[in-house]
């Protein structure tokens, strides 16, 4: 409809100057020609262009309206539809979900609407001049025309605010997996793009950044300087893909002093759980409009110690979970809670972002269980933010500081096994015990402790006497410090226990479910034993080359101390026996013997 448009108005003003010559050239005529037949038939003839010109005049606005009707159903139905769910996907791909945030195609959507919308308001400016040369009596135009460019202005003010968004979020460098989250005096990067992508507009539009530009004095929120260049031009030569953006990549944070001369927050809330916007703004002119845009950040959590980070993380995953309104920087004075369903999918984003592999539904119930206790069914039930997050778990740390650890331990010294799926990780103790009570004896698992804040890992295996009997071993929790020295397939291929007459054994044959150990590990293993053997530097200096061998000690009840509970009852016709034929000290030996058996 829009070619349409234009030549209609192209026509309209072929036919409005074919009139206005007509006219003019009428009024030239001498007074004595104009009752002339000559004269009658050029003013009938002109009465019916202009009959003419008035219902193509009419015509034009109608479509006009219509079109504009079309835009804007196309522009909030469709187009800022469109761009709403961006931002959604754009927060799940923050907290580690899919990402399928690229912008191109809306661009391109972007663009060519705008240009239509500059072409209607063209149009609409072609008439007032056409206007200006013609009117009559009647005339629709002066009244429709100026409500027809009011609107389109309308609408081409709430499309290009909304084509200035934060197309990369606030990151620190070191930490690409985790936006957000802050730390003062870390360079941050952030890119914005403008999505109306007009030759014209190359380094026109200069941004400059802020932070809690619209926050509250009175809150007692910690307050912010960005340090750093912080004002720069969009240009279409630095990013890759050639789109209207601009990145800034040495921003920095620092501290305000309060007015007593002291840094920290005196609100209600812990560092962690404050949440502050970068702010962003800019001019747009074009076409004798003027239009100030601006665009912030989803919220940041700001943190001055590293330690903090896990903390400030969580944060960002419960607000980006639950919340699309940006300006909530309220949020954690009464954080809303989450479904487990919601949560636990979070969950597993964090496993397959991070560390890259998602949790099977089996890890989620232990983690359910963990946090909700024993239920039914998890789905419906609530998680509240501090039970997530602050609440301590019996061994006084909370759920996600323990699940962060876990997530620390697989990227530094588990992520090739637990990548390959080797590792159940999130099992319960007797749950374990369900899995490996049918496996053939030295079938083994590797699990996650729940014991241990900073992360560490065991593996239980079973092991079955000749009677039959089945029994579980589960062997002490390896540390980050003891997987540095030592890598965990290693400690697998070379764990010992000692045996009857003190022979180191293996008794790890089987990774559950029924994968030999060394087809599991073999190709991680160090070390690995050649057929002939260079002289190590150790050798040449006359040493015998050593290395660890992690090994454990079944207690043995002949080393351990005896007490009056270890004793058996005896009968009396047992002890007259061995009191005529052994001394004091055999029979003291005896009963000991006895009570070992």
């Amino acid at each position: 409809m829009k070619q349409l448009v234009e030549q209609d108005v192209k026509n309209l003003e072929d036919l409005q100057d074919e009139f206005d010559f007509r006219y003019k050239t009428l009024q030239t005529q001498e007074h004595s020609d104009r009752n002339s037949v000559h004269v009658k038939e050029e003013v009938f003839r002109l009465q019916g262009m202009l009959n003419q010109l008035d219902h193509k005049r009419k015509e034009v606005l109608h479509k006009i309206t219509e079109l504009l009707n079309q835009m804007d159903f196309l522009m909030n139905r469709q187009l800022f539809e469109e761009l709403t769910e961006w931002k959604q996907r754009q927060q799940i791909a923050c907290i580690g979900g899919p990402h399928n945030t690229c912008l191109d195609q809306l661009q391109n959507w972007f663009t060519l609407f705008a240009e239509s919308l500059f072409q209607v308001r063209r149009q609409l400016k072609k008439l007032e001049e056409l206007l200006q040369k013609v009117t009559y009596e009647g005339d629709p135009m002066p009244l429709q025309r100026p409500h027809l460019e009011e609107r389109v202005n309308i609408l081409i003010y709430s499309f290009i605010k909304s084509s200035f968004l934060v197309e990369r979020q606030p990151c620190m460098p070191t930490h690409p997996q985790r936006p957000m989250v802050l730390k003062t005096g870390v360079q941050f990067t952030v890119k914005l793009r403008f999505l109306v992508k007009l030759p014209e507009l190359n380094y026109q539009l200069k941004v400059k950044a802020t932070i809690d530009k619209e926050s509250s004095t009175a809150r007692g929120y910690r307050k912010f300087n960005i340090l750093g260049t912080n004002s720069k031009v969009m240009n279409m030569e630095e990013s890759v893909n050639g789109s209207l953006s601009v990145e800034f990549r040495h921003l920095q944070l620092k501290e305000q002093k309060s007015s007593a001369g002291t840094k920290g927050n005196e609100g209600p809330l812990i560092v962690t759980e404050e949440l502050h916007s970068i702010n962003f703004e800019t001019q747009f002119c074009h076409q004798d409009l003027v239009i100030d845009l601006e665009t912030s950040s989803l919220p940041v959590v700001v943190i001055s110690n590293v330690s903090q980070l896990p903390s400030g993380w969580a944060s960002v995953i419960w607000y980006n979970m639950l919340m699309n309104d940006l300006k909530n920087l309220a949020l954690f004075t009464n954080p809303p809670t989450a479904t487990w369903s919601q949560l636990s999918e979070v969950l597993s984003w964090q496993f397959s972002s991070y560390v890259g592999r998602g949790l099977s539904s089996d890890q989620l119930n232990m983690l359910a269980e963990k946090l909700l206790g024993q239920q039914l069914s998890y789905n419906d039930c609530h998680v509240s933010w501090n039970k997530f997050c602050k609440e301590n778990l019996p061994n006084r740390f909370s759920f996600w500081l323990w699940l962060d650890g876990i997530l620390e331990l697989i990227k530094k010294h588990l992520l090739a096994l637990w990548i390959d799926g080797y590792i159940v990780g999130f099992v319960s103790k007797e749950n374990e015990r369900a899995l490996l009570k049918d496996k053939p004896s030295g079938t083994f698992l590797l699990r996650f402790s729940e014991s241990s804040r900073d992360g560490a890992i065991t593996f239980t295996w079973v092991d079955r006497s000749e009677n039959g009997e089945m029994k579980f071993h589960s062997v002490e929790p390896y540390s980050k410090s003891q997987l540095l020295a030592v890598p965990l397939p290693d400690i697998i291929r070379d764990y010992k226990v000692m045996v009857a007459e003190n022979i180191p054994e293996n008794p790890l044959q089987f990774l559950y479910p029924d994968i030999p150990k060394d087809k599991a590990f073999g190709k991680h293993y160090n070390n690995k034993p050649k057929e002939v053997s260079e002289p190590t530097e150790t050798e040449k200096k006359g040493y015998i080359s050593s290395r660890f061998i992690p090994f454990s000690e079944f207690p043995n009840a002949s080393t351990a101390p005896v007490s009056s509970s270890d004793l058996l009852p005896m009968s009396p016709g047992v002890y007259a026996e061995l009191k005529q034929q052994l001394s004091p000290a055999e029979i003291e030996t005896a009963v000991c013997f006895e009570a070992m058996i």
